[in-house]
């Protein structure tokens, strides 16, 4: 039976958990001091430390760094709230096992404590290493488990969609991860173990679009100089995700529709019908139902797509992940840059928390990385940080009388300078869709 000390001050919370935690057959000892604490692990080997953040006599640190000293193997999780989150990754950075954060359900509490007596046992360095991470869904890098409401429910909606064949549609702002999102739900799949096939929809032109997706034999027009495997046989068996689905041209839509309505493709100067078994993900920035009403996008291709809808969160609905996610984006950095950076002052995370992040996890993660290289310490000073990120935001209103053929260019630029060259964000401005935005800058030769 494997031992586990709880340290935990709050005597009626504590006896609740040893009793749950001795009901799932581990043996379990209590101490309400870190003092008590010291002198119990003296006497006795344990495969597991519990302990809560803050404690009477001191913290959950102290005596992380206390067993760090002693070559101790046992390790250690440490029990938070949400407003202690950064201390707890910073702890992990020194070596706890993972963290979890109150309040907890039991589920959680019994898949932290099978993960860490998993690495006790086995103690391999690359286990070790992946200890020390972020939280992350199955083998998807990318995914971090977030503790907010909205973090929460994604999850859910994910757990609970995978498992099936329905098609999804993700929506959510530009930058928010839905590419991420979508392989998640491939990882979780039956599918699994099958391809997981991105395309951005937004990248193919038209005129070649029956080519990307469908595939072509030699000769069948000019420039087929091989034979080319399309998208759906590429992920023929498991999952394609179709990124900025809206870009697709009405002719395009079309042949998507007849080839998910029949399950079956032709490539382009082929006589012979190709059976496709595909899952299905699509994801969008617009909204597709406004685009439906204007005769922009098929009713019926629609439907399709949407037999199951996950809107994935901006970051500002997120905050509680902020810390999370900032540190994930720092792991990442310092990975790409050969760098080792720790952590974040105080000053640069009340800055992180009081920003609006319009470009959600992709500007989050941008700032991270670029103020990485440009730190010379252990620590990400606000020198490091763009300067928006600090500065009082410009109001944003929607230029006028857009539709006057003579001004249209120059508005269109302005927006564009506005925004940063975020397309997104210039179409917001223009109050326009970003497919006639992109149709607009096309008109006019702007790159």
């Amino acid at each position: 039976m494997k031992q586990i000390l709880l340290i935990e001050d709050d005597v009626s919370f504590s006896n609740m958990l040893k009793k749950f935690m001795e009901r799932h057959e581990y043996a379990v000892d209590v101490s309400y001091t870190l003092l008590n604490a010291t002198q119990l692990l003296k006497k006795k080997d344990y495969d597991l430390v519990f302990t809560d953040l803050r404690l009477p006599d001191g913290d959950g640190i102290a005596l992380l760094k206390q067993l760090k000293e002693n070559n101790s193997p046992t390790p250690v999780v440490l029990m938070t709230s949400y407003a202690e989150v950064s201390t707890a990754v910073q702890a992990m950075k020194q070596g706890a096992f993972d963290y979890i954060s109150k309040p907890f359900n039991p589920n959680e509490v019994l898949e932290v404590i099978s993960n860490a007596l998993e690495i006790k046992t086995s103690e391999t360095p690359t286990q070790t290493q992946k200890a020390t991470t972020p939280k992350k869904a199955n083998s998807n890098t990318d995914f971090v488990t977030g503790i907010s409401a909205a973090s929460k429910t994604l999850t859910e909606y994910i757990h609970l969609v995978a498992p099936t064949n329905i098609s999804v549609l993700i929506t959510g702002e530009s930058g928010t991860g839905k590419e991420v999102v979508a392989k998640n739900i491939h990882l979780q799949s039956t599918r699994k173990e099958q391809p997981f096939v991105a395309v951005d929809c937004g990248a193919i032109p038209k005129e070649i679009a029956s080519s990307e997706f469908f595939g072509h034999k030699k000769g069948s027009f000019t420039g087929a100089i091989n034979d080319k495997i399309g998208h759906f046989e590429s992920a023929n068996g498991g999952t394609l995700f179709l990124d900025e689905v809206g870009n697709l041209s009405y002719e395009n839509q079309i042949q998507l529709l007849r080839a998910l309505q029949e399950r079956k493709i032709k490539p382009i100067g082929s006589s012979t019908e190709i059976q496709v078994d595909i899952r299905l993900i699509t994801a969008t920035n617009e909204d597709l139902l406004e685009a439906v009403e204007k005769g922009n996008f098929r009713e019926d291709l629609y439907h399709r797509l949407n037999e199951f809808s996950i809107k994935v969160p901006n970051l500002k609905d997120r905050n509680d992940d902020l810390i999370l996610y900032a540190d994930f984006f720092l792991n990442k950095a310092n990975q790409q840059l050969n760098k080792s950076v720790v952590g974040f002052s105080k000053e640069v995370l009340t800055i992180f928390q009081n920003y609006n992040w319009p470009g959600n996890l992709r500007e989050l993660s941008n700032v991270i990385k670029r103020a990485t290289l440009l730190t010379p310490t252990d620590v990400i000073e606000k020198i490091a940080l763009p300067s928006e990120l600090f500065q009082a935001p410009k109001p944003k209103t929607a230029p006028t009388n857009f539709s006057t053929k003579e001004n249209e260019k120059d508005l269109i630029i302005s927006a564009l300078h506005e925004a940063d060259n975020n397309k997104t964000q210039a179409a917001k401005l223009l109050n326009i869709t970003r497919k006639t935005l992109y149709n607009k800058m096309k008109l006019y030769s702007l790159n």
